[in-house]
């Protein structure tokens, strides 16, 4: 396990080597280097998508040296002309060690990766296209003149799969983490899995290891289902958010165990006067059962990239161990928009710097042209049944200067401080609220009250979505693999 931890802080590694083992034991870095397609594999059943083809078919060799990136296109070129056609079809990925750049998908598809198969991202830069920036964004996030492909990609897509019996993507992030580190990137480093303004997405039972920067991002984007992931990445590497929904609409993240570098989840939608033209909020967002580990961020970020609004986001039942806040509102003069109607219920933290973090002067603009003068509204957040030990602060809440971050609303909470405690527990400016049965008790702009911060009694739409789950391969004696046909 050690590639996944920061080797500057020991006793960070002993938390998570405790974690790890006792909750993923089940995931095993995978080093099958057969390029064989397993005898056990036997068809598909016809409920997942009636048209098969094995990476194997189109070139594809898993020795984890050959270049795998054309195959995958073509593969996935090929199975794209039975997109309408009776639920399009699935590339299954056997056990080997794929090494691929960057490639598209289609819609009407599903990518399986099987329990021993390991996508390794190329280190090669000629096998990742060049994009322009997001027209939320104006800019690269590490560069200015654009950004590199995400490994898996798509855009303008309609019912799109990725998936697997717990199949691996290998980022290989070292590489991109030593550019920029060194100042040496042109573009915006690529992501693991990126799918721009498509509908009915769905993610899940996959490992993600190492991604150059954030590993799952759908943006313009509705009705997504994440859950089931293992994310991991070392604590010091740069940049490595787990899953952060953009600019999506009726969305759902459960079951997901990140380690990361950065914020395990980061709710965003667009970046300073870019993000207020384009106008899309991220909203209708559930987070359920999520465990994280971040020693330097946050477990749920709402922002700072936050310009198209954020609205009607409900978490609940979210772990976090040694992890720096438990949700942080990051935003600043010149975000406009408003992040409004937050519920969350049910946090257990272990070892924090912060339980509640509100940061209204984070700053970090795409350039001199956003307007200072567009204020973020900061409105209806709602924190409840939190239990959390070995805390440093419990809060710090900054608001904006003739822009009181409002509505908060913070009860049944109780706090156990570390050793080397802050002095002053609670550090508010411009904010308004009230508190209900907290300890330590809140400041003063907080005053205790009765209030039961709310959490909806309604369903969001994407709740009610059931996952497109591939049902395990039928196990058989027949070799043979369900060729595509035409």
């Amino acid at each position: 396990m050690a590639p996944f931890l920061n080797s500057k802080a020991p006793h960070v590694n002993g938390i998570i080597s405790g974690i790890l083992i006792m909750t993923i034991g089940l995931m095993s870095i995978k080093s099958g280097e057969s390029s064989e397609m397993p005898s056990t594999f036997g068809r598909i059943q016809s409920n997942c998508r009636k048209h098969s083809a094995f990476i194997t078919e189109y070139g594809g060799v898993g020795d984890g040296v050959t270049s795998n990136t054309e195959a995958f296109q073509s593969a996935v070129d090929n199975l794209s002309q039975l997109a309408a056609e009776d639920g399009g079809a699935v590339l299954i990925v056997p056990a080997g060690r794929w090494l691929t750049g960057s490639f598209n998908l289609t819609s009407h598809f599903t990518l399986y990766l099987d329990e021993d198969a390991v996508l390794l991202a190329s280190q090669d830069e000629s096998e990742w296209p060049a994009l322009p920036p997001l027209p939320s964004y104006g800019r690269g996030r590490d560069a200015p003149s654009g950004r590199v492909a995400s490994l898996i990609f798509g855009t303008d897509l309609t019912d799109v799969v990725i998936t697997g019996a717990n199949g691996t993507i290998d980022g290989q992030g070292d590489y991109w983490w030593n550019k920029f580190k060194k100042g040496e990137l042109q573009l915006t480093r690529p992501y693991l899995i990126e799918l721009m303004f498509s509908d009915h997405v769905q993610i899940f039972n996959l490992t993600l290891l190492n991604s150059p920067s954030w590993n799952v991002h759908p943006v313009y984007c509705s009705n997504v289902i994440i859950k089931g992931l293992t994310i991991l990445a070392p604590t010091n590497s740069p940049n490595t958010d787990g899953i952060n929904p953009d600019s999506c609409t009726n969305v759902r993240i459960e079951d997901c165990f990140i380690v990361s570098g950065d914020d395990c989840i980061a709710v965003k939608s667009g970046w300073d006067e870019y993000g207020i033209q384009f106008g899309m909020p991220t909203q209708q967002l559930l987070i359920r059962r999520i465990t994280c580990i971040s020693p330097d961020s946050a477990t749920i970020a709402l922002g700072s990239e936050m310009s198209g609004g954020i609205r009607d986001v409900r978490a609940e039942d979210i772990t976090a161990i040694h992890t720096e806040s438990g949700v942080r509102i990051k935003t600043a003069p010149g975000r406009g928009a408003y992040v409004r109607d937050i519920f969350v219920r049910r946090m257990n933290l272990q070892t924090m710097k912060y339980v509640f973090w509100m940061t209204g002067n984070y700053g970090s603009h795409p350039d001199d042209g956003y307007d200072p003068r567009a204020l973020p509204i900061i409105d209806g957040i709602n924190y409840s049944d939190v239990t959390a030990e070995n805390v440093t602060m419990a809060a710090n809440l900054a608001g904006i200067d003739g822009d009181k971050f409002t509505g908060i609303c913070i009860s049944n909470v109780s706090i156990a401080l570390a050793e080397k405690a802050k002095k002053v527990q609670w550090n508010c400016t411009d904010i308004q609220g009230v508190t209900s049965n907290v300890t330590p008790p809140a400041c003063n702009l907080l005053p205790e009250g009765d209030a039961d911060c709310p959490f909806p009694d309604d369903r969001l739409p994407i709740e009610d979505v059931q996952l497109k789950t591939c049902p395990s391969f039928i196990r058989s004696t027949d070799s043979t693999p369900n060729k595509f046909q035409m």
